[in-house]
This record gives C-alpha cells, structure tokens and sequence, in this order.
C-alpha cells in the first residue's frame, strides 16, 4: 500500500537503539534524545497566558445548548486565583484536593490552580460515587488521601456519597447547590479570591519532584493503588510528544474529548498535550453509551477536531453515525489530521470502517495510530509515529524511553525506565517496591513482540498482560490480549466484549458480552423494549455465532487460538467489582474470578443451557 494514500502529516523519523539478543532479551530505546522540558505545568498555562492570549483554551456546552468558551488569559486569571484560595487555607502535600465530579471547566480551572499552587489533586473516578452502591472504594481513597478539600460539581448528586464519608476538618466546594446538613462552600468563592505575590512564589517552588496528581487505578483485585504523578514526569511526557509530533507545533490541537480526567489518557495524555501546545479543548459531555454517544455525535457535528481520541468501544458507538450521515462525516473529517485510540486493541473491522469513512470525506486515508503506557508511565513509553497499514502495533520507545524486553515464550516480557516513570504508590512502599525490578525498570505486566525482527523501527506489536496468559492442560500457551481481539473481530458487530478462558483446560471458551444494538438488528421481529435475556436466547444470534466463528476456527492452525465454546452473558459488567474501567476496558482477571460460577458452566458436560458448542 503506497503512503502516498494517507493524508500528509510531519512525524519525528523512527530512529532507535537496541543492544541485545534474542536469546538474552534487549534494551530498546529511541536514538533521538529527549530535549529539556518544563519543571512544572503551571509553566505551561503562564506561557500561553503570555503568547497567545486570546486563544480559546477550555470550552464545555451550558445547559442552554451555547458554548462556554475561556481563553487563556481567562483561564489563566482565574487559575490564579483558585491557586491563592489554596495557599490561605494552607492546603499541599498533606492536605491535598479531591475531586469527585466528571469533566467540566471548574474541574480543570481547579486543577490548574492546583498545579500553580503546588498542591496534589486526586481525581477519583465518577462511579465509585455516583454508581456504587456501598461506597467501598470511595471511601478507601478518601482515608488514605486525607484530604483538606473536597470538590463536587452538584450537591444533589453527591449528597450520598458525601454522606458517608466523615467529613470533620474537610471543607466541601460545591459548583451547583447547596447541603443543607453540611456546610460547603460555593465554587465562586474561590475565583473572586484576590491575588498576592504569594502565587508567583508558590510556582516558583514547583519543581520537577513536586506530587501533580495522585491517580487511583482499579487493579485486579483488592482496593485501588494511588500512582503518584510528578509535575517532571508529566512535563517530560509531554516534551517526548511534542518531539515525536512536530506538526502539534505548527497546528494547535483542538480536541473534542470526552476521556475521563481521573484516568492518564483523558488526563495526562489529552488534557496536557493542548496545555503544552496551546490548543483548545471542547470537553464532550458524551460517552460510548446509549443516550451519551448523540451528545458526541452533535458536538461532532459542530466542532471539527485536528486529533481524535478515543478507546476501541467508542469508535465502535460512532462508526453507525458517520457512516450513515454525511454533513457529520464531512465535518468530523475537516480539519481532523490524525485519529488516535488506546485503552484496548482496536479490532481490524474498525480499523477497515475508519478507513473507508476518511476516504469517502476526504478521498485519503486519515493516519491511525496508538501508543502504550500506563498511569504509571505519564502513559506514553512507545509510539507509532509513521503509518500504520493495521492494528496492533504500538510503535517504538519515546525519546528519553528505555525498554528491557525480556525472553517470554514467543514473545518479550515489556519493561519501562525513563524520566516520565512514576516514583511509586502513594503510601505503599510495599507495592513500590514489588513494582521496579534491580536496574530501576518499571514492570508494567505487558509483553510485545518486533513487527520486524530484522528491523525494530517497524515497532512493536502488543501481545497481551503477561499476568492475563495461561496454558491450556496440553502446555500450550494462549495469548488472551490477541486472541480476545481476533475474536471480537470474526464475530463483529454482535459481541461488545469477551473474556478468553480455559487456564488449566483442555481448550478455549469465550465468555462474552452482546452488542445489544447489532443484535436486536439481527432479530427484526422483536419488540424495541425485548429484555436482554430474551433477545440472548434467539436463533439468529446463535446462527450468527456459529457461522463467523466455524470459519474463525477454519483458519486457526491449533488448539490456542481455537474456541471450542462460547456463552453470552446478559448482566453488564460491573464497575463496583472492577470488571470494567470509565473508558471501557475490561479487567479480565476480576471479571473472570467473579464470574467462576459462568466459567464452570462453560466447561460442563453435558453443555448447559445457552452454551454454543463450535
């Protein structure tokens, strides 16, 4: 395929550095060097404060359908202000703000404030407020942090969750309402608050070491871990995208992104890169779910993003609309240079549909690409800075980016050193020790493999979480990361999302959840409102099934890529139990020790109800 099909686009060359063998495993490194960064993101904000005042910075869509749109002049006004609001009540390392609600201005006119102010920020995900039903995890986060501060965005909302947490010496910022039975303090007290000289000095102490933001992430099971973020570690995540994305220079991302801000990609990664460049974001109130996905589509319909994120479920949400709607398709495509996802692998059936749509609006291919990482790594560590023909492969090392990979079976266990690596967990020793192996390398728990092995600047491609492989009884290895992607794709659009089994069995079973939209368009004759359970239990999804993976298996040469049986799963994952992240990743070792009772069903024999034998 020449390149000449793709839309131009200035990308750093894919130069590296690799010592080793394969025998022995290798360190895998970009030979571009990391140039100097920031200290500190305040730095960022003042910048653009100072070049380009009247760019729109920050914008979110008011209850009235217009726009609130700050520049950064506005932003950095009122960051200022926040930020000596802060320091008078003596909040920072021990004392830090935590912050319950979603996306909106206040919320990132909060945590810039904070960054000026040098005083940790703790995001917490949504959910754990809003649609738990015990508040376990919230209030875990809660006493570990010991916050001095507390930001809602509505007291209705989060009058529960507020109620059981105890609440003595924290005061409570709320942007809408009031708590009659506590007492809170509104949002705009804090913006009319006037500045001194003690902000500039505050800044002037952030430096590179200085605690950003305490991210919690949901691991696979027990509570959640806080990776401490570093105002050093983001900055130089930040300067290793500028370097490896020179055209974010020359045209200022705009962004319309919906990524949650308690997690690194909507965060770190999306959030700062329009800070370090002087973009603007639109914040989407949509989401991947039914009812949440129009409010994207319209947003879509209005603002034409340079850069699109987003997971694999959400361009699954918006293909239909973009398909099916030209004005939208046209408008989506006409600025936009580059399309980007992560969280998850994005099927090859998505990737094909994505294709197609550029070329209808643009007559091009729009460039697909996606990077790796975690919370703990800022998260970029690799990226695929040049063009990608298929899905999967996540680049090479970032500038400033060392990878230890380590002979794993077929594949290379993946480790991370580099200046945007987290310093640790915030009040676990414990975990930070277990988490670096003795030459200070970050072990992320990932394995990859060269797309080339005669030539590493093609990139690796992800090959699943170490942890998440298992033998079947005849010692074969299953890949579970590939495998759960081939499989979502021979059977697309009718499964949502799958978990691999068979640890310790003879073969391969898929536990999976419905597409429910492109099952119910399957079966015509059903009414709208059919429960999932009924609408599981008819012939067409099992005649679906049954032919897209008979000839999914026709092409496998052995038992660790063939599915002997499959089952569908009509109760959603659940978040409480850490089956499922805000951006719609599954946490297949949870999900599958919480439904145990599921995978013994699988396995029965004779087969019970609702198990497809292939």
């Amino acid at each position: 395929m020449s390149l000449a099909e793709f839309a131009a686009l200035d990308f750093a060359p894919p130069l590296v550095s690799i010592e080793g063998s394969p025998e022995t495993g290798f360190i895998f490194s970009s030979a571009l060097p990391l140039q100097p960064y920031r200290e500190n993101l305040g730095q960022m904000l003042r910048h653009w404060a100072e070049q380009t005042p009247e760019q729109i910075f920050l914008a979110e869509r008011q209850t009235d359908g217009d726009w609130r749109r700050l520049n950064y002049t506005e932003v950095n006004r009122q960051a200022n202000a926040i930020a000596q609001a802060l320091l008078t009540r003596r909040l920072g390392p021990y004392r830090p703000v935590m912050i319950l609600s979603g996306n909106s201005v206040d919320h990132a006119l909060l945590v810039l404030g904070c960054f000026i102010a040098g005083v940790p920020v703790v995001p917490v995900s949504v959910p754990y407020s809003l649609m738990s039903k015990d508040y376990l995890k919230l209030r875990f986060i809660f006493e570990e942090v010991c916050p001095g501060l507390i930001f809602v965005a509505d007291s209705d909302l989060f009058a529960a969750p507020l109620a059981s947490l105890d609440l003595a010496g924290v005061e409570v910022l709320v942007g809408r309402g009031e708590l009659p039975e506590l007492p809170t303090t509104p949002f705009s007290e804090l913006l009319n608050t006037p500045v001194t000289a003690e902000v500039d000095l505050a800044l002037s102490h952030v430096g590179a070491k200085t605690v950003a933001k305490i991210l919690y992430t949901s691991g696979s099971t027990g509570q959640p871990k806080g990776v401490i973020n570093t105002h050093g570690m983001l900055c130089a995540n930040q300067q290793m995208l500028a370097q490896i994305w020179p055209f974010t220079d020359q045209t200022p991302p705009v962004l319309v992104d919906w990524l949650p801000w308690n997690h690194t990609f909507g965060g770190n990664h999306n959030f700062n890169l329009v800070l370090n460049q002087g973009g603007t974001l639109y914040i989407d109130a949509g989401k991947p779910a039914p009812g949440l996905v129009e409010q994207t589509v319209k947003n879509l319909a209005e603002i034409s993003p340079t850069i699109y994120f987003n997971v694999p479920v959400g361009y699954a949400m918006l293909l239909p609309y973009l398909e099916q709607d030209e004005a939208l398709r046209n408008n989506f495509f006409k600025n936009l240079q580059l399309i980007f996802y992560a969280g998850a692998a994005l099927p090859q059936d998505l990737w094909e549909r994505l294709e197609k749509v550029a070329i209808q609006a643009t007559g091009k291919k729009v460039i697909m690409t996606s990077s790796w990482g975690s919370t703990e790594t800022s998260p970029l560590a690799t990226a695929a800075h040049f063009p990608l023909e298929k899905a999967g492969v996540i680049g090479i090392p970032c500038p400033g980016v060392s990878l230890k990979m380590l002979p794993n079976g077929d594949n290379y266990e993946l480790r991370v050193k580099g200046p945007n690596v987290t310093p640790g967990y915030f009040r676990r020793p414990d975990l930070t020790a277990a988490a670096f192996d003795a030459d200070g390398y970050y072990l992320i728990g990932d394995a990859g493999r060269f797309v080339d092995p005669d030539d590493p600047s093609k990139g690796i491609s992800f090959d699943g979480r170490v942890a998440e492989d298992f033998k079947l009884t005849s010692g074969t290895w299953v890949r579970v990361g590939l495998l759960r992607v081939a499989v979502l794709a021979a059977a697309a659009p009718i499964l949502q999302f799958a978990l691999v089994t068979g640890h310790d069995r003879e073969y391969v079973g898929i536990l999976a959840w419905p597409n429910l939209a492109a099952c119910k368009s399957l079966c015509k004759e059903l009414a709208e409102d059919v429960s999932v359970e009924t609408l599981l239990q008819q012939p067409e999804i099992e005649a679906c099934l049954r032919r897209t993976l008979t000839q999914f298996n026709a092409e496998q040469l052995g038992s660790s890529t063939r599915i002997s049986r499959i089952m569908l799963m009509a109760e959603p994952p659940d978040s409480d139990a850490n089956e499922i992240t805000d951006k719609g990743y599954i946490n297949q070792r949870a999900a599958l020790q919480r439904r145990h009772a599921l995978v013994e069903q699988l396995y029965a024999e004779p087969p019970a109800a609702g198990v497809i034998v292939l």
